[in-house]
């Protein structure tokens, strides 16, 4: 899911060594070639011999899904073209490192989190966040039904299987919450078959992904503990921009942010054409993974629920960001005094439902 915001697939080890390769591969080309004609598929679609679209790109967060599917659908149906921008879209992946490719230039936006954001401040990492196109975090807990795990309070002391970017992110406020231990964590890698065969197990999962695996693999429905239902603020799938190109190009920071709210719009609305682009792209996708994500980000209001309801999608607050950054003080993440304002811009948002729709 940039950076260490991962939208985490769940896929096994076969298929994460071979994509792991892909996207390390892919982000290495990028770095060395800058634009070269070897490009995924969406990148191949939006491309125009039009003289006139300003050429930019993207960096996603993990391999293409339903969770990037407002900006393949703002490719496909041609809304970056509409904004003046010829749009390139470049897939993440566990052995990429989105903020590198940012700052070197290889990418001009990247999807990110708003916790690395205020991180960035700290290590000085010229970049900021213009947009957050999900209102939650769709980060969960998932536990085995008929356990005794319904619930975040009965955790306490069972064995929860976390990824290495967890350590830094959701597990603090949920050891400051909850009262949990670092003697509970298990290592996490992206395979749902340890979980599947241990009932006392618990593991962290995309609300939109992984239990739907759980439930191809294991035959059950896993227990599902959304985090952003219970106290854990942080926008997530933001957009993010090195802080010279938003000082120097204000203009093409909008038309992006515009067209691909507008791409969110239409791809909760109408799917379709982002899919086909995203099966193009990641070839292990399903139609049926797809449908579940999307079905997970409505029912649970990961776009379109709090600020974004009336202030558009992709909406930001300042009261929200010091919501966020408050609680990871409080959780041992941040230091106290830290210009977090640095963080973020509100300068491109909150425009109203009407301004997209």
């Amino acid at each position: 899911m940039y950076n260490t915001k991962s939208s985490f697939q769940a896929l096994n080890r076969r298929k994460f060594l071979k994509y792991g390769s892909l996207a390390l591969g892919t982000g290495l080309l990028s770095a060395c070639v800058g634009n070269s004609t070897n490009t995924t598929n969406a990148e191949t679609t939006s491309s125009t011999t039009s003289g006139k679209l300003d050429k930019v790109s993207l960096g996603t967060s993990w391999f293409a899904q339903a969770e990037h599917g407002g900006f393949y659908q703002a490719v496909a149906t041609g809304l970056y073209q509409e904004h003046g921008l010829d749009v390139s879209i470049r897939m993440g992946g566990p052995q990429v490192n989105g903020n590198q490719l940012l700052m070197a230039g290889t990418v001009d936006f990247k999807m990110g989190y708003a916790i690395d954001a205020i991180k960035a401040i700290e290590s000085g990492i010229p970049k900021i966040t213009v947009a957050a196109m999900f209102q939650k975090d769709p980060q969960a807990l998932l536990a085995h039904p008929n356990a005794g795990n319904d619930s975040f309070e009965d955790l306490k002391g069972k064995k929860i299987l976390l990824s290495t970017s967890a350590h830094t992110t959701f597990w603090p406020f949920l050891k400051q919450k909850y009262g949990y231990s670092d003697s509970q964590i298990g290592v996490y890698t992206f395979n749902v078959g340890p979980f599947v065969a241990d009932k006392n197990l618990v593991q962290q999962g995309y609300i939109t992904s992984e239990p739907h695996k759980i439930e191809q693999e294991g035959g059950f429905k896993p227990v599902e503990l959304l985090m952003a239902d219970h106290g854990y603020t942080p926008y997530s799938s933001t957009i993010e921009a090195k802080r010279e190109l938003v000082e120097r190009n204000p203009d093409l920071v909008q038309r992006f942010v515009d067209a691909s709210i507008k791409g969110w719009y239409s791809y909760l609305e109408d799917p379709a054409p982002a899919n086909v682009l995203i099966k193009q792209d990641n070839p292990e996708m399903t139609d049926e993974q797809l449908a579940y994500s999307l079905s997970k980000i409505n029912e649970y209001g990961i776009v379109k629920s709090g600020d974004a309801e009336t202030l558009g999608i992709g909406a930001m607050t300042q009261k929200r960001w010091t919501e966020i950054y408050t609680s990871m003080v409080e959780a041992g993440v941040f230091q106290p005094n830290l210009n977090y304002q640095e963080a973020f811009t509100l300068d491109f948002v909150n425009k109203g439902v009407n301004a997209y729709v």
